[in-house]
């Protein structure tokens, strides 16, 4: 779903002159955020596949992100409410577990309201949120920087998916390294994708560091159903807004009535899939290149994989972590995983 190249990211500009024009306490903002080219070719070749499909990654513009934040409050939706549920109970353990004065670094930071129970009890010295919507990024950055005036923070819109040398890196030298990526995020990687995703974490933390990283975890599908396709349809319009920033961002020429929001549960593959079906005969312009859809064929936009903590804890130490603790709630829908980068790795 996503490719994966290694390298180093430069800045596009200097981050304190962003920072300070943000008001309130300073903080460092890098945009590394891939440009629009990146993008076209992306969409292109993702509806040239034989299987049509876009990233889940580019949900996130300004009127996605909101979208997300109403899926996060619908009642059907339970990751949100009961991720912040054990954070609160747990938060103090786990603060305790990771260490303060650490550097905390956050894939996906979003509007960040796990995060804020987080940092409240960690106290840690660095805080890095990574995220790919820009503009909600700055807004977080400022609010956190105001609400944490002793937390030195660099924030960084980037791609996560792909390898990336952090801005500052030698600034978190001194202190142990802590992996954040909360929410069920992970499952948007196919399980080979999520291997890699988890030793790029774990070097990233750094021999003696660790990660804390949220997993939705398998149930009852009646429950994973409804959570997907919400009675409100807040879902659906977030699926088809997609469509609608490739149209505003790309010059194409999607008919949103002519699709319709499809989401399941494969059971074989232990995931939700989110499609876009069209519902009939059709055909896109975009990047000059004409794309034909037939009736009932679909563009998969994202999975959800959930994962048994077994499960999810044999993934880790194959990405090479070893498993410290995990939190489960008292209803088994979602689990917090704390893993440690051992001491000694010979990850290649």
């Amino acid at each position: 779903m996503n490719e994966r190249r290694h390298g180093f990211l430069v800045p596009v500009a200097k981050p304190e002159n962003l920072a300070m024009a943000q008001g309130g306490a300073p903080f460092s903002f890098y945009d590394l955020k891939p440009d629009t080219g990146s993008f076209l070719h992306e969409v292109v070749a993702g509806l040239s596949q034989p299987q049509k499909a876009l990233s889940p990654k580019y949900f996130y513009d300004e009127r996605g992100c909101a979208l997300f934040e109403a899926i996060c409050e619908l009642p059907e939706y339970y990751p949100t409410r009961t991720e912040m549920a054990m954070m609160r109970a747990h938060g103090h353990e786990m603060a305790r577990r990771l260490g303060h004065d650490c550097a905390l670094i956050e894939y996906g930071s979003g509007s960040g309201r796990k995060t804020r129970e987080l940092i409240a009890r960690l106290k840690p010295a660095v805080y890095v949120p990574i995220d790919i919507a820009a503009a909600q990024l700055k807004v977080f950055a400022g609010e956190m920087a105001a609400r944490f005036p002793a937390v030195h923070i660099v924030a960084v819109c980037a791609d996560y998916s792909r390898a990336l040398e952090l801005p500052e890196i030698a600034r978190f030298d001194a202190h142990r390294r802590i992996v954040y990526f909360p929410g069920s995020t992970i499952g948007n990687f196919t399980v080979a994708e999520a291997r890699q995703f988890l030793r790029q974490a774990c070097r990233l933390a750094r021999a003696g560091g660790a990660m804390l990283v949220g997993v939705d975890l398998k149930k009852d599908e009646r429950i994973l159903h409804a959570a997907y396709n919400d009675a409100q349809g807040v879902t659906a319009a977030f699926n088809l807004n997609l469509l609608t920033r490739i149209n505003r961002e790309l010059g194409a020429n999607f008919d949103l009535a002519a699709f319709r929001h499809h989401a399941f549960y494969n059971d074989g593959a232990g995931r939700i899939e989110m499609h876009l079906v069209s519902l009939k005969d059709q055909q896109v312009t975009l990047g000059g290149r004409d794309i034909r859809f037939r009736a009932d064929e679909t563009i998969h936009t994202e999975n959800s994989y959930k994962y048994s903590v077994a499960e999810f804890q044999e993934l880790a130490r194959s990405a090479g972590f070893d498993p410290e603790h995990c939190w489960v709630d008292s209803q088994r829908l979602f689990a917090i995983h704390h893993l440690v980068a051992p001491a000694a790795t010979t990850l290649a």
